[in-house]
């Protein structure tokens, strides 16, 4: 029986109310009596926020949309791109599949698919998207998804899976084993089925913590969209014993910005008191704790060893931002007043011992302009203040 929510006036009342008030639509009569008001509310508001986020979706018609927070959970699609792109074989079974999205993704890239999901609806949900976008080689199994690989009972090229945190462990610091299913425990037990393993975890898992946890990693990807951390991507190969591979990705609409480098191989840093360019590494690159390494492949020297903001006289590119350094001195209330009291500029704290929020109350700088304030330390541990402005 079809979805009550396929209905084509259904489909083109939620069409036409993409991005609307939907806390005010749902004071308003429910025009469709046969079906749930919220469901169909939730249809609008999951629509509209999966417009950037998931254009394949948003733009083929008569697709069911999950909860807001199965929405919430699910990949970006220039990360679903991204995490396609590493991988190699003729099948692939994805034993958390949620809403899809990296599944479709897979899809496009392995010729057979295996989609596991727990919850029925959405189960039932997903495999009726991918008829609408025509992903034909992908089954589709309900269930726990240690007893399908148990039952399944076959080799296969990648096994891929976004663990999730168990609702007991929230607010207590992030580890593998406190996530369902809980892969350190089952790494074993997957090397039964696949020698290639791909694990996606939520960027507030420390690297350390993680490696500790988790045995022939290969390689780790930190992948951030339009700078802000995403996910963590630890591929795993079950004969592997080498060193591990750091790789750092910043994904744009329209570019990808990659930095990467060898754990605990360090690059040796250089410092420098600021000159005339100042660089701020991307957001993935702060997660990686690459600083030393940036600093020795640029050649670019760092203001301090805690600082992570780098120098130079001449503008190279970068992974990350760049400013030209219009002034420079000490922090004192003498200065502080001379340039930048009741001013308005964009701040940022680097290794120094105040938040911008005290700063700003403090000095009644308000937020904006052209300026861009770096609060930091320098080579002689003085505080000092950069005002810049914003080359890229």
């Amino acid at each position: 029986m079809e979805n009550p929510l396929l209905n084509i006036e259904i489909q083109q009342f939620i069409d036409a109310n993409i991005g609307a008030d939907v806390a005010k639509l749902a004071l308003a009569k429910n025009p469709f009596s046969d079906v749930i008001w919220t469901e169909i509310l939730n249809q609008i508001t999951v629509k509209s926020k999966i417009k950037d986020k998931l254009p394949a979706f948003f733009t083929t018609p008569n697709i069911l949309y999950p909860s807001k927070i199965s929405s919430e959970q699910t990949s970006s699609e220039l990360a679903a791109i991204y995490k396609s792109e590493l991988i190699s074989g003729e099948s692939l079974i994805d034993l958390t599949g949620g809403f899809g999205v990296d599944t479709y993704f897979f899809s496009k890239k392995i010729k057979h698919v295996i989609h596991c999901e727990i919850d029925s609806e959405l189960s039932q949900i997903v495999a009726h998207n991918f008829k609408v976008l025509n992903a034909k080689n992908v089954e589709f199994h309900q269930g726990d998804s240690f007893e399908i690989l148990k039952s399944l009972n076959r080799k296969i090229d990648v096994i891929y899976i976004d663990p999730s945190r168990r609702n007991a462990f929230k607010g207590k610091v992030f580890m593998l084993k406190d996530c369902l299913p809980n892969v350190p425990e089952l790494l074993d037990f997957y090397f039964n089925y696949s020698n290639s393993i791909l694990i996606k975890t939520a960027p507030i898992l420390d690297i350390s913590a993680g490696l500790l946890e988790l045995k022939n990693v290969k390689c780790i990807h930190v992948v951030a969209v339009n700078n802000e951390v995403k996910e963590l991507l630890w591929e795993i190969e079950k004969s592997y014993s080498g060193v591990t591979r750091i790789k750092t990705v910043n994904l744009l609409k329209d570019k990808k910005i990659s930095f990467e480098f060898d754990l605990n191989n360090s690059g040796i840093a250089t410092y420098s008191f600021p000159q005339k360019y100042l660089y701020e590494p991307n957001s993935a690159i702060m997660k990686s704790g690459g600083f030393d390494e940036i600093s020795a492949f640029y050649q670019l020297p760092k203001l301090h060893s805690h600082s992570h903001l780098y120098t130079s006289e001449t503008c190279i590119e970068f992974p990350g931002r760049i400013f030209e350094i219009k002034s420079s001195f000490s922090y004192t209330k003498t200065n502080m007043k001379q340039y930048l009291e009741g001013k308005k500029a964009n701040l940022t704290i680097r290794n120094f011992p105040a938040t911008v929020e005290i700063i700003r109350k403090k000095w009644k700088i308000n937020d904006g302009g052209e300026s861009y304030c770096f609060f930091t330390t320098d080579l002689n541990n003085d505080k000092i203040v950069l005002i810049c402005t914003k080359i890229s």
